[in-house]
């Protein structure tokens, strides 16, 4: 279902924890087409639209920067999950990410956390 790199490494990886679910993108995701948002959309909504979860944490651990499209990405995951009751958060967010998030005020729409665990202890 998640589309293949040459390595064969998912570009993002969705797992549940309980009620909870995880995305963890790879590094690919900093320098995604706008070709490819139908399908990285797909892959991160059809499964929450499937199933939806309490709470969804985005683990950004293996991404150091991001632009408008992954923004725009996350922007929808969050209108989806509030949509169905629901909380998102990010962790693992490098010092790039933190300030690309602050200067567009979105660290005021997502509590952030250092580590997977923390973030999955706030939510539980």
């Amino acid at each position: 279902m998640n589309p293949k790199e040459a390595d064969q490494s998912p570009v993002i990886e969705i797992e549940r924890h309980g009620d909870i679910a995880i995305i963890t993108p790879a590094s690919e995701v900093e320098s995604m087409s706008w070709e490819l948002m139908p399908l990285a959309a797909e892959i991160v909504l059809a499964p929450l639209k499937r199933e939806p979860a309490s709470a969804v944490i985005v683990d950004l651990s293996r991404v150091t920067f991001f632009g408008s499209m992954f923004l725009s990405l996350l922007l929808r995951c969050h209108t989806l999950v509030k949509q169905q009751g629901g909380e998102m958060v990010i962790c693992n967010v490098s010092d790039q990410a933190q300030d690309l998030l602050r200067l567009t005020n979105l660290d005021t729409l997502w509590a952030l956390y250092d580590s997977r665990e923390e973030a999955i202890e706030a939510l539980s």
